[in-house]
């Protein structure tokens, strides 16, 4: 009996070990090493790498230092992307699975195919294809727009038009994510609740409300700290579509990490600037989930 336990837990063991080799060689060596070169005056022309401790995360918090400028201006760009997108993504992708999934079973997989099908696009073609719509002079939008006597809208280049044209391009390119985790979790809901609700006399929204919902919260919180991580990591959009503009209005963090790393070619900054970035991302989703669990 312990014998066959012992190989039942080595063959346990081996399916999981290619997991585990990927996720040391490709993410926990690679954070690892972020973190040595944090600690480092990393300057890419200079084969001298002096150790330099904390120094450059306190630069960061100094107000005279152009690190507190580039990392703060960045991360409250990146706030407001999140606070604009995230609600859009959750309701919209709930919104989107319930209508699709009170479709006819002869079109539903149709209609779950073309919703999905953007998000295995890439961000740069996402971006041509929102530039040749939301271009200001020769955009889509505009010459309908020019068309109708109405005026043309700055989108990619005025604020608070800029934001709104990220924001578009950025939920039609994944919401169709969000609308499939839904389905699935609303597929997962006993038909019981609802036929018990109709024997009550519940309307149809007295049971999303009070039996949905409820039922999908789980799935509810997986979803909005999911679109909150990926929120947080935007970078194509604002750089193919706005370059940051107008001004640096819509230039993120990862925008100025990025720039850090290989214009400045300061990679000691850029890497204390992600690290910084990373706690962040990690205290919001625990505090999303104990929130979450509190009121639950």
């Amino acid at each position: 009996m312990r014998k066959s336990s012992w190989k039942s837990q080595l063959t346990s063991s081996l399916f999981v070990l290619p997991y585990l080799f990927l996720f040391i060689v490709f993410l926990l060596i690679p954070i690892g090493y972020g973190a040595w070169i944090s600690l480092h005056n990393w300057d890419l022309l200079n084969p001298v790498y002096q150790f330099v401790g904390f120094k450059n995360y306190t630069k960061i918090f100094d107000s005279d230092s152009y690190l507190n400028d580039l990392f703060f201006e960045g991360l409250k760009n990146t706030f407001q992307f999140v606070v604009y997108s995230v609600p859009l993504l959750v309701v919209v992708g709930l919104g989107l699975a319930l209508l699709v999934n009170a479709l006819p079973s002869k079109i539903k997989g149709f209609f779950r195919t073309v919703y999905f099908i953007p998000y295995a696009v890439s961000v740069s073609i996402v971006a041509i294809i929102w530039l040749w719509i939301l271009d200001t002079n020769s955009g889509l939008i505009n010459q309908y727009l020019q068309k109708w006597n109405i005026p043309m809208i700055p989108w990619l280049t005025e604020m608070p038009w800029a934001w709104v044209s990220l924001v578009m391009a950025t939920l039609w390119w994944t919401i169709g994510f969000n609308m499939v985790i839904f389905i699935n979790a609303l597929n997962d809901v006993p038909e019981e609740l609802y036929e018990a609700g109709s024997l009550d006399g519940a309307s149809r929204w007295q049971r999303l409300i009070y039996i949905t919902l409820p039922s999908i919260k789980p799935t509810m919180l997986f979803v909005f700290i999911t679109s909150t991580i990926a929120s947080f990591n935007i970078y194509g959009q604002p750089f193919l579509m706005t370059r940051g503009g107008p001004g640096t209005e819509t230039k993120v963090l990862l925008m100025n990490i990025v720039d850090e790393a290989f214009e400045q070619r300061q990679l000691g900054n850029a890497a204390a600037m992600s690290i910084l970035m990373a706690l962040i991302m990690i205290i919001i989703s625990v505090l999303q989930f104990r929130i979450s669990n509190r009121k639950e």
